[in-house]
């Protein structure tokens, strides 16, 4: 028998002063600063004391989405991780382990690019 999904409904902790609006609004803050969807809900944690976008009904990649802000994470990991191998690579050409790494990071890049574009 497949389980239930539960159903529960997260309520807003009482000493959580921020309102629905304001979420959405340090949300758009902090993806003008760069930060990924990944990035704003630990900032969101960490600093503002918000454990969670789903008290609000709400998840900050859907509020990126709508202002046309969302950059794919997974994206952005991988091309940061090519570009710091490739640096390496370039600096250490007898690192044969960096070169079959560079190549398999490249490989990852392009599937997720075409996987997102299809």
């Amino acid at each position: 028998m497949p389980k239930a999904k539960k159903t529960e409904k997260i309520e807003k902790p009482v000493w959580l002063k921020y309102t629905e609006e304001e979420v959405k609004e340090i949300i758009l803050k902090l993806a003008d600063k760069g930060l990924t969807s990944e990035k704003i809900g630990l900032t969101l944690r960490d600093q503002y004391g918000i454990p969670k976008t789903k008290i609000y009904n709400i998840k900050i990649g859907r509020v990126l989405k709508e202002k046309n802000k969302f950059t794919e994470p997974s994206l952005i990991n991988l091309q940061k991780r090519a570009d710091r191998i490739e640096g390496h690579y370039k600096n250490n050409k007898q690192d044969k382990k960096a070169d079959i790494s560079l190549i398999r990071a490249k490989a990852k890049l392009k599937k997720v690019k075409d996987y997102l574009e299809a």
